[in-house]
């Protein structure tokens, strides 16, 4: 796991490289690889590196990047893990390329130049890669096909810029800080910027599944290699390792039934998690004592002749928020080396500062809080690489809110939506005052998209809706977002590659291209790279991902369980009541403390923001939601936070102001 960036200057005729530029931009990011560092700049002085290297395979001096082909044609930034490079290296060798390193760098280079752009299909991983080909004079990037690694780009006076995070693109010295207003209405519903958008105007995040090509003069191809949801023959991995035109899990021949998913299930999730322990430095597992990371726990064992490690985190006087009872139970049940850390408002207060550094951009998840810590707590107990157990809910419909809001599709959605418009427009008219004074704005943004003929599913995570927004914006202050329109894309999308996806299958695409990888993946990676850390995603195999997308709904939901055909794969391997106990989730309380500890300091704090200042925001708006929150007439904690995270993103990274 590393830290990249570049430049490719396209614009001057005879480039005068920044050698000092390079530094700046890896060391802004010294926390994603505090082992190693090196620069590079090409023959033509147009194109230059940055790297940071936290080493994990091969931590000789041969693993050293930015790294060259032995001719010097093709040099290589890359942050990640490539599991199947030993595979891969196999055939390059019996192909003729000669090794000078164990480190899986150098068979990406090689895999470049035996099969050209199409090298991406031959990587079984989470990566994201910037190519420098001198021969052909152009600049390759990719991020890997879940969106695990995150890649940015801009360009500024003649240049394209990238870097694994956005602090580095900014210390160069073309690259402005200005706010993107329409990634912000974004922000506010979705609690990040979908991509390829940020809330910095003019940087953007190379999406999920894309590679691009710079060419010298400036001109950029980008291109989707890999979907979920594939609309013809996809090349994926086989189960060895080994790269193949398509998979034989998608053959339309192949069972589905309940036990041959069982047993797919099982046989994906030990090779995920085999191919996961690929390391020369300590691993363990994050342990929340639910059925994902417990799983990770019990099928590492099987694997290991020593103890796994594994890392919790609770709160201090806030049990209710505490999962330390089973998280011990799966620690003592597979003897595990256990560790554990508990927080409280004041730690987590005094992290503030830090986490706005690492976030780069507001992800307005209170999650990122306690998942510093337990990072933290892994580090410092000698451990740089984690498995964690993200993706699993999205992919087998793990959340409650999914079968809520499939009854509610299934239902009143159809039916409202079914009647002619002026009679939707009617029981909007009879219905709203009611809700406007009892400020319920999820259900008046129900009816407002029934009545507008938006989809129904946004995305899991909707925080701000756009009733919300309403009262939130100023008069005249709206960004012309058409917030609507992302989402619209997204459901458009999935039905072109497959026109009878039903709606639960139209959910999780959605949760795939947004949710997914551009915050609860962007937060492990930001907030796990901000303590020199690793973390893996087993469940997150695309493979895994490629099979799940296949299983019917009746199999995802069943009986009325979420996540059905997953615990049956997980029965006998981790306890029953870890698997069927009310899902309770990784969280944090930032509920309770914007109702006590910290209340003053936000309310003081975001209304004496600039944006509220100049009229962006409404004063007495957010005035309310303090007020009615702390009087627990509503629950608005995600809302204050999505605020407040916003302000100190604003006052640090656009105004320069400290916390």
């Amino acid at each position: 796991m590393c830290g990249i960036c570049g430049v490719l200057d396209y614009g001057r005729s005879s480039p005068s490289f920044d050698e000092h530029l390079l530094r700046r931009m890896s060391d802004s990011i010294t926390h994603r690889g505090p082992d190693d560092e090196g620069q590079f700049i090409s023959a033509g002085r147009q194109t230059g590196f940055g790297f940071r290297r936290l080493a994990i395979v091969d931590l000789s001096p041969a693993g050293h990047q930015p790294m060259s082909s032995a001719d010097g044609n093709v040099t290589i930034v890359f942050n990640g893990e490539i599991y199947n490079h030993q595979v891969l290296r196999a055939d390059l060798e019996r192909k003729g390329y000669r090794y000078r390193s164990r480190s899986d760098t150098e068979t990406i280079i090689y895999a470049y130049q035996e099969y050209g752009l199409d090298f991406v299909h031959k990587l079984l991983g989470m990566f994201a890669i910037a190519i420098w080909d001198e021969r052909r004079k152009r600049l390759v990037l990719a991020r890997d096909r879940i969106g695990i690694k995150p890649l940015y780009y801009t360009r500024a006076n003649g240049s394209f810029v990238f870097g694994s995070e956005i602090k580095a693109i900014l210390q160069h010295p073309s690259v402005s800080r200005a706010m993107n207003a329409e990634a912000l209405d974004h922000y506010l519903t979705f609690l990040i910027a979908p991509a390829p958008q940020t809330l910095f105007d003019g940087i953007f995040k190379l999406e999920p599944g894309h590679r691009m090509v710079v060419e010298a003069d400036g001109r950029v191809t980008d291109d989707l290699y890999w979907d979920p949801v594939p609309d013809g023959d996809q090349p994926s991995i086989d189960l060895d390792g080994t790269p193949i035109a398509r998979s034989t899990l998608l053959d339309p021949a192949r069972p589905m039934t309940e036990t041959s998913c069982i047993d797919t299930i099982r046989t994906l999730l030990r090779q995920s998690i085999k191919d996961r322990m690929m390391s020369d430095v300590p691993f363990g597992v994050f342990l929340s004592g639910g059925i994902d990371s417990s799983t990770n726990v019990a099928l590492m064992a099987e694997l290991m002749d020593r103890p796994v490690d594994t890392f919790s985190v609770g709160f201090r006087d806030l049990e209710k928020y505490n999962e330390m009872g089973y998280a011990r139970q799966i620690a003592q049940q597979f003897r595990t080396n256990h560790h554990e850390v508990i927080i409280d408002h004041t730690d987590a207060f005094d992290f503030l500062p830090k986490l706005i550094h690492h976030q780069d951009e507001p992800l307005a998840d209170p999650v990122c809080i306690p998942l510093y810590f337990v990072s933290k707590l892994a580090r410092d107990n000698g451990t740089i690489v984690v498995q964690v157990g993200e993706g699993s809910d999205e992919q087998f419909a793990g959340y409650r809110w999914m079968k809520r809001e499939l009854l509610f599709h299934d239902t009143l959605w159809r039916t409202f939506t079914a009647l002619p418009r002026p009679l939707r427009r009617l029981a909007q008219a009879a219905v709203r005052p009611a809700l406007e004074k009892r400020r319920s704005f999820l259900s008046l943004d129900y009816i407002r998209k029934g009545v507008e003929g938006n989809e129904l599913f946004w995305g899991g995570a909707i925080n701000f809706t756009e009733m919300h927004k309403r009262h939130l914006y100023e008069r005249g202050m709206r960004s012309a977002a058409e917030t609507h329109s992302v989402a619209h894309r997204w459901h458009d999308e999935v039905l072109r590659r497959d026109p009878d996806a039903d709606y639960l299958k139209r959910m999780i695409y959605v949760e795939f291209r947004n949710r997914l990888p551009e915050l609860l993946l962007m937060r492990v990676d930001k907030v796990s790279m901000a303590t020199s850390v690793e973390a893996r995603v087993p469940f997150l195999d695309h493979r895994m991902v490629e099979y799940s997308m296949r299983i019917p709904r009746n199999l995802k939901l069943k009986g009325g369980e979420t996540k059905y055909i997953l615990k049956k794969a997980v029965e006998g391997i981790i306890p029953d009541n870890i698997i069927y106990r009310r899902k309770q989730g990784f969280a944090a309380p930032v509920d309770d403390w914007l109702r006590d500890q910290w209340t003053q300091f936000a309310e003081d704090r975001i209304l004496a923001s600039p944006l509220v200042r100049e009229h962006v925001f409404r004063a007495d708006f957010i005035r309310t939601l303090f007020d009615r929150h702390r009087s627990r007439r509503i629950n608005a904690g995600q809302n204050l936070w999505n605020l407040l995270n916003l302000t100190l993103w604003y006052d640090h990274w656009i105004e320069g102001r400290s916390l």
